[in-house]
């Protein structure tokens, strides 16, 4: 597939996954290296929303290390069970954050960020990293987010 996209602007948060994810899935599928397709969710993702921050942690040892991302500078390696990430790590379910401010432990990488969703990558019943999203927005993801974000990590040959 070309590695372009066709970004919609539409009012419905709905109708911009729905138009992506075909998207998504064509522009990673026959692709074996996790990196590129993992890079092109993130940077799919970023255009599409205009999230402050969107990536992927990958587990290595006792840590989530960063991974493919787009956005500014992010923390590097993150312990299980801290912050946001950490905590979506240990607990096997995904995390909305309406106010990061309000979340025990938060690791501010980014000032600017005001909301979260994280998402765990799982594969044979053990989380091998986590999806993401950041943004500057207060209350910004809902369950249409985490519908539809779950969606995209089918795609991903872990």
């Amino acid at each position: 597939m070309a590695e372009d996209l066709i970004i919609i602007q539409s009012e419905s948060k709905m109708q911009q996954y729905q138009s992506l994810l075909p998207q998504i899935e064509a522009l990673i599928s026959g692709e074996e290296d996790l990196t590129a397709n993992l890079a092109n969710i993130s940077a799919a993702l970023k255009e599409q929303f205009g999230w402050l921050w969107v990536g992927f942690y990958l587990v290595k040892k006792d840590e989530l290390v960063l991974g493919p991302f787009q956005g500014p500078v992010a923390c590097t390696r993150i312990k299980k069970g801290k912050g946001v990430c950490g905590k979506a790590w240990a607990d096997i379910k995904t995390l909305i954050v309406d106010d990061v401010d309000q979340f025990p432990g938060h690791i501010a990488c980014s000032s600017a960020s005001r909301s979260e969703i994280v998402l765990p990558l799982i594969k044979d019943g053990i989380v091998v990293g986590v999806l993401d999203a950041d943004s500057a927005d207060l209350a910004h993801f809902d369950e249409t987010d985490e519908t539809y974000l779950n969606q995209i990590i089918t795609y991903i040959k872990l």
